[in-house]
């Protein structure tokens, strides 16, 4: 769970969507298309970095996305964290190490829960810059990603912890079914131009 850190590379302002949108898998795809078009990719390896426990139902946002992702066939970009292999606080500086051991250059999306206000719970966000992990409930750990993706999974503010541990299973797993769909159309309009690359 995280925090994002205002630090942008330039262009367009943070998006959201909310998952209640007949359009939100689209609109998240336009919204990555365009940060990931403002970025020079020639040479460069994407990376969905998804960040979370399945250890805490509010956490598991990330390693739900990034398991609907790694069952697809598609092989625009590679797939860090799953509900099989969490990327979480205990080893996030350890698998920063081995993407950039692994692949050239590489340009990561980062995924992550959030805790908000009461009127934003179910909405997405994607911003470029990085973002926090773990600065929602106060863990020092380094920023990550070019571009962000973030779902508000309840609210926040008070006893953090207690509040990931009661979310609704059922509204995380919607925001995960969101972002991995939105992800995906995503890839299929960029992987042509990527592949003139190669």
């Amino acid at each position: 769970m995280q925090a994002v850190q205002e630090k942008t590379i330039g262009g367009a302002p943070k998006a959201k969507i909310h998952m209640e949108d007949t359009e939100a898998p689209a609109k998240l795809a336009r919204e990555l298309i365009a940060r990931i078009n403002l970025a020079d990719l020639r040479g460069r390896e994407i990376v969905i970095l998804c960040i979370g426990t399945d250890r805490s139902t509010g956490d598991a946002l990330g390693p739900l996305v990034g398991s609907r992702l790694v069952k697809t066939r598609q092989h625009l970009f590679t797939v860090y964290g799953s509900l099989e292999q969490p990327v979480h606080a205990s080893n996030l500086r350890e698998k920063l190490a081995e993407i950039q051991r692994c692949h050239r250059d590489p340009f990561i999306v980062a995924v992550d829960a959030c805790l908000g206000h009461l009127d934003s719970v179910g909405c997405v966000s994607v911003g470029e810059g990085s973002l926090l992990p773990g600065a929602g409930v106060h863990k020092p750990l380094p920023p990550v990603g070019e571009v962000h993706i973030t779902a508000i999974v309840n609210v926040g503010g008070f006893l953090e912890y207690l509040v990931l541990q009661n979310t609704r299973l059922n509204l995380v797993m919607q925001l995960a079914d969101l972002i991995a769909e939105g992800l995906l159309l995503a890839a299929r309009e960029i992987a042509p131009a990527q592949e003139e690359y190669a």
